[in-house]
Protein backbone atom coordinates (compact mmCIF):
# COMPACT_ATOMS: atom_id res chain seq x y z
CA UNK A 1 0.00 0.00 0.00
CA UNK A 2 1.33 3.42 -0.93
CA UNK A 3 2.15 5.89 1.89
CA UNK A 4 -0.95 7.87 2.84
CA UNK A 5 -3.28 5.58 0.91
CA UNK A 6 -6.43 4.32 2.67
CA UNK A 7 -6.43 0.71 3.87
CA UNK A 8 -7.78 -1.76 1.30
CA UNK A 9 -11.38 -2.90 1.54
CA UNK A 10 -11.64 -6.53 2.74
CA UNK A 11 -15.38 -6.99 2.28
CA UNK A 12 -16.80 -10.36 1.18
CA UNK A 13 -19.50 -10.11 -1.50
CA UNK A 14 -22.75 -12.08 -1.20
CA UNK A 15 -23.47 -15.19 -3.25
CA UNK A 16 -23.73 -14.44 -6.97
CA UNK A 17 -21.73 -11.21 -6.65
CA UNK A 18 -18.11 -10.19 -7.16
CA UNK A 19 -16.33 -7.10 -5.86
CA UNK A 20 -14.28 -5.80 -8.73
CA UNK A 21 -11.54 -3.19 -8.89
CA UNK A 22 -12.81 -0.08 -10.68
CA UNK A 23 -10.20 -0.38 -13.45
CA UNK A 24 -12.03 -3.47 -14.81
CA UNK A 25 -15.36 -1.64 -15.33
CA UNK A 26 -15.28 -1.67 -19.15
CA UNK A 27 -13.33 -4.88 -19.61
CA UNK A 28 -14.32 -7.97 -21.58
CA UNK A 29 -14.00 -10.00 -18.40
CA UNK A 30 -16.60 -7.95 -16.54
CA UNK A 31 -18.96 -7.85 -19.51
CA UNK A 32 -18.80 -11.64 -19.76
CA UNK A 33 -19.43 -11.99 -16.02
CA UNK A 34 -22.54 -9.83 -16.38
CA UNK A 35 -23.65 -12.05 -19.25
CA UNK A 36 -23.41 -15.03 -16.90
CA UNK A 37 -25.67 -13.33 -14.37
CA UNK A 38 -22.96 -12.27 -11.93
CA UNK A 39 -23.69 -9.04 -10.05
CA UNK A 40 -20.73 -6.65 -10.14
CA UNK A 41 -19.82 -4.38 -7.23
CA UNK A 42 -17.10 -1.91 -8.19
CA UNK A 43 -14.63 -0.67 -5.58
CA UNK A 44 -11.58 1.59 -5.92
CA UNK A 45 -9.91 0.46 -2.68
CA UNK A 46 -9.14 -3.25 -3.07
CA UNK A 47 -5.42 -2.76 -2.60
CA UNK A 48 -3.51 -4.73 -5.22
CA UNK A 49 -6.26 -7.35 -5.63
CA UNK A 50 -8.47 -7.28 -8.73
CA UNK A 51 -11.45 -9.32 -7.48
CA UNK A 52 -13.04 -10.48 -4.20
CA UNK A 53 -15.24 -13.59 -4.39
CA UNK A 54 -17.99 -14.91 -2.06
CA UNK A 55 -15.79 -17.84 -0.95
CA UNK A 56 -13.35 -15.37 0.66
CA UNK A 57 -10.89 -15.66 -2.21
CA UNK A 58 -9.13 -12.69 -3.73
CA UNK A 59 -7.67 -12.75 -7.21
CA UNK A 60 -4.73 -10.96 -8.75
CA UNK A 61 -4.88 -11.01 -12.54
CA UNK A 62 -1.56 -11.04 -14.40
CA UNK A 63 -2.25 -10.08 -18.00
CA UNK A 64 -0.26 -10.87 -21.12
CA UNK A 65 1.24 -7.36 -20.98
CA UNK A 66 2.14 -7.82 -17.29
CA UNK A 67 3.93 -11.09 -18.07
CA UNK A 68 6.03 -9.50 -20.80
CA UNK A 69 6.82 -6.44 -18.62
CA UNK A 70 8.27 -8.60 -15.84
CA UNK A 71 9.22 -5.95 -13.28
CA UNK A 72 5.69 -4.66 -12.80
CA UNK A 73 4.07 -8.01 -12.03
CA UNK A 74 6.78 -9.01 -9.53
CA UNK A 75 6.15 -5.95 -7.39
CA UNK A 76 2.40 -6.52 -7.52
CA UNK A 77 2.75 -10.18 -6.56
CA UNK A 78 4.87 -9.40 -3.51
CA UNK A 79 2.38 -6.77 -2.34
CA UNK A 80 -0.48 -9.20 -2.98
CA UNK A 81 1.16 -11.94 -0.92
CA UNK A 82 2.08 -9.56 1.91
CA UNK A 83 -1.32 -7.90 2.21
CA UNK A 84 -2.89 -8.57 5.59
CA UNK A 85 -6.30 -10.22 5.23
CA UNK A 86 -8.18 -13.45 5.89
CA UNK A 87 -8.74 -14.02 2.17
CA UNK A 88 -7.30 -16.96 0.25
CA UNK A 89 -5.05 -15.67 -2.53
CA UNK A 90 -5.23 -16.88 -6.13
CA UNK A 91 -3.20 -15.65 -9.09
CA UNK A 92 -4.62 -15.89 -12.62
CA UNK A 93 -2.01 -15.62 -15.37
CA UNK A 94 -2.66 -15.10 -19.08
CA UNK A 95 -0.67 -17.77 -20.91
CA UNK A 96 -0.88 -16.86 -24.59
CA UNK A 97 1.22 -17.36 -27.69
CA UNK A 98 3.05 -14.09 -26.94
CA UNK A 99 3.52 -14.61 -23.20
CA UNK A 100 4.27 -18.34 -23.19
CA UNK A 101 8.04 -17.88 -23.48
CA UNK A 102 8.01 -15.86 -20.23
CA UNK A 103 5.68 -18.19 -18.33
CA UNK A 104 8.31 -20.28 -16.52
CA UNK A 105 9.68 -17.12 -14.87
CA UNK A 106 6.16 -16.13 -13.74
CA UNK A 107 5.52 -19.63 -12.42
CA UNK A 108 8.75 -19.61 -10.45
CA UNK A 109 7.93 -16.25 -8.86
CA UNK A 110 4.31 -17.11 -8.03
CA UNK A 111 4.57 -20.72 -6.91
CA UNK A 112 8.12 -21.37 -5.79
CA UNK A 113 9.23 -17.97 -4.47
CA UNK A 114 5.95 -16.66 -3.02
CA UNK A 115 4.01 -19.89 -2.40
CA UNK A 116 0.82 -18.67 -4.09
CA UNK A 117 -1.60 -20.86 -6.06
CA UNK A 118 -1.60 -20.16 -9.81
CA UNK A 119 -4.04 -20.91 -12.59
CA UNK A 120 -3.52 -20.14 -16.26
CA UNK A 121 -6.14 -18.67 -18.60
CA UNK A 122 -6.03 -17.97 -22.30
CA UNK A 123 -7.55 -14.52 -21.92
CA UNK A 124 -10.35 -12.56 -20.27
CA UNK A 125 -13.14 -14.68 -21.76
CA UNK A 126 -11.71 -17.86 -20.27
CA UNK A 127 -11.01 -16.02 -17.00
CA UNK A 128 -14.65 -14.95 -16.75
CA UNK A 129 -15.76 -18.58 -17.08
CA UNK A 130 -13.45 -19.62 -14.25
CA UNK A 131 -14.43 -16.73 -11.96
CA UNK A 132 -18.15 -17.35 -12.57
CA UNK A 133 -17.68 -21.02 -11.72
CA UNK A 134 -15.97 -20.10 -8.46
CA UNK A 135 -18.74 -17.64 -7.58
CA UNK A 136 -21.56 -20.11 -8.23
CA UNK A 137 -19.92 -23.08 -6.49
CA UNK A 138 -19.73 -21.23 -3.16
CA UNK A 139 -20.87 -23.39 -0.28
CA UNK A 140 -19.80 -26.54 1.51
CA UNK A 141 -19.22 -28.39 -1.77
CA UNK A 142 -17.13 -25.62 -3.31
CA UNK A 143 -14.20 -27.42 -5.02
CA UNK A 144 -12.15 -24.21 -5.07
CA UNK A 145 -12.01 -23.78 -1.28
CA UNK A 146 -8.73 -24.98 0.23
CA UNK A 147 -9.04 -28.16 2.27
CA UNK A 148 -6.21 -28.61 4.71
CA UNK A 149 -7.22 -32.18 5.45
CA UNK A 150 -7.32 -33.22 1.80
CA UNK A 151 -5.26 -30.79 -0.17
CA UNK A 152 -4.91 -33.14 -3.13
CA UNK A 153 -8.50 -32.30 -4.09
CA UNK A 154 -7.74 -28.57 -4.23
CA UNK A 155 -7.91 -27.78 -7.97
CA UNK A 156 -5.62 -24.77 -7.57
CA UNK A 157 -2.84 -26.97 -6.21
CA UNK A 158 -3.69 -29.73 -8.68
CA UNK A 159 -3.48 -27.33 -11.62
CA UNK A 160 0.02 -26.25 -10.60
CA UNK A 161 1.27 -29.83 -10.30
CA UNK A 162 -0.22 -30.77 -13.68
CA UNK A 163 1.94 -28.12 -15.36
CA UNK A 164 5.10 -30.05 -14.46
CA UNK A 165 6.46 -31.91 -17.53
CA UNK A 166 5.61 -35.61 -17.44
CA UNK A 167 2.69 -35.13 -15.05
CA UNK A 168 -0.95 -35.49 -16.06
CA UNK A 169 -4.15 -35.70 -14.06
CA UNK A 170 -3.59 -39.19 -12.65
CA UNK A 171 0.07 -38.69 -11.73
CA UNK A 172 -0.70 -35.30 -10.18
CA UNK A 173 -3.29 -36.90 -7.91
CA UNK A 174 -0.87 -39.69 -7.02
CA UNK A 175 1.88 -37.18 -6.19
CA UNK A 176 -0.38 -35.10 -3.96
CA UNK A 177 -1.54 -38.20 -2.14
CA UNK A 178 2.06 -39.10 -1.31
CA UNK A 179 3.46 -35.54 -1.00
CA UNK A 180 0.66 -33.27 0.30
CA UNK A 181 2.29 -29.98 -0.75
CA UNK A 182 4.19 -28.54 -3.70
CA UNK A 183 7.08 -27.85 -1.32
CA UNK A 184 7.35 -31.56 -0.49
CA UNK A 185 7.28 -32.54 -4.18
CA UNK A 186 9.97 -29.96 -4.91
CA UNK A 187 12.23 -31.40 -2.19
CA UNK A 188 11.67 -35.07 -3.04
CA UNK A 189 14.54 -37.07 -4.54
CA UNK A 190 14.13 -39.09 -7.77
CA UNK A 191 14.23 -42.25 -5.64
CA UNK A 192 11.31 -41.00 -3.55
CA UNK A 193 9.32 -39.96 -6.62
CA UNK A 194 9.92 -43.11 -8.68
CA UNK A 195 7.53 -45.46 -6.79
CA UNK A 196 4.73 -42.95 -7.36
CA UNK A 197 5.18 -41.89 -11.01
CA UNK A 198 7.82 -44.18 -12.50
CA UNK A 199 11.49 -43.64 -13.29
CA UNK A 200 11.18 -41.40 -16.37
CA UNK A 201 8.60 -39.05 -14.83
CA UNK A 202 10.49 -38.96 -11.54
CA UNK A 203 13.58 -37.67 -13.29
CA UNK A 204 11.53 -35.10 -15.29
CA UNK A 205 9.88 -33.80 -12.13
CA UNK A 206 13.14 -33.60 -10.21
CA UNK A 207 14.94 -31.83 -13.08
CA UNK A 208 12.04 -29.40 -13.53
CA UNK A 209 12.01 -28.19 -9.95
CA UNK A 210 15.76 -28.06 -9.55
CA UNK A 211 16.47 -26.38 -12.88
CA UNK A 212 13.84 -23.73 -12.03
CA UNK A 213 15.50 -23.17 -8.66
CA UNK A 214 18.94 -22.94 -10.23
CA UNK A 215 17.71 -20.46 -12.83
CA UNK A 216 16.58 -18.10 -10.08
CA UNK A 217 19.82 -18.13 -8.11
Amino acid sequence: MEPGAPPPVNAVPPYGHVICCEKWRNSTLVQNLKGRGVKILFEKELGVADFHLPNKSKILYVSECDVIAANSYRRKLVRFRNASSSFQELVLVEKTRLSEQYFSAVQKTVVFDLGLPLLTVGGQTEASQLVAQMIYTEGRDNPFRRRTSCQMLDPMVLAVVRQVPGVGQVKALALLQKFPSIHEICNATPEQLEPVVGQASARQIYDFFHSETAAGT
